[in-house]
């Protein structure tokens, strides 16, 4: 794998802010020939440095109008129980995102849902589901101030 130079950055920059821009015009807008932008995308796509390319959904215009975080205390804890939680969350296709933090409680995960009703079937459903007992905190989103998948880069 290839480090990440000033150029690949430029191209981050641009392609997280529009993924579908053509080669031509990114290699417009970063100072380079199509085919030299062209290979570093390849490059970075191969290395996995770019991982994937997805639309952006309204979450209000399909109905996912209630977004919750979730904490989530194991009452034992050890690396085969770790690894059992992780695959049970893993089979939830509600969780978008779900992270082993350090600190008061094991995990913090992110639903978006149709409404309570879906939430409280589905807690219920994954607390069940978990190796060990497990407490819970919840936090329903009042209002989103901002969201963004972007990672800033350096120039």
């Amino acid at each position: 794998m290839s480090e990440v130079d000033r150029l690949d950055r430029r191209i981050l920059v641009e392609l997280q802010k529009n993924g579908r821009m053509s080669i031509t015009d990114l290699a417009e807008r970063i100072g380079l020939s199509a085919s030299a932008c062209a290979e570093r995308v390849r490059r970075l796509e191969r290395d996995k440095v770019i991982t994937g390319y997805h639309a952006r959904v309204d979450p209000q215009a399909v109905g996912k109008t209630l977004l919750v975080f979730v904490e989530i205390k194991l009452s034992s804890k050890s690396g085969d129980v770790f690894e059992k939680v992780k695959q049970e969350l893993l089979l939830v296709p509600q969780v978008m995102e779900c992270h082993l933090v350090s600190g008061a409680f094991d995990y913090l995960v992110k639903f978006r849902l149709e409404g309570m009703s879906e939430y409280r079937h589905l807690l219920g459903d994954i607390l069940k589901h978990l190796p060990v007992t497990a407490e819970s905190h919840s936090y329903v989103v009042m209002e989103e101030i901002k969201e963004d998948t972007r990672i800033v880069l350096a120039p």
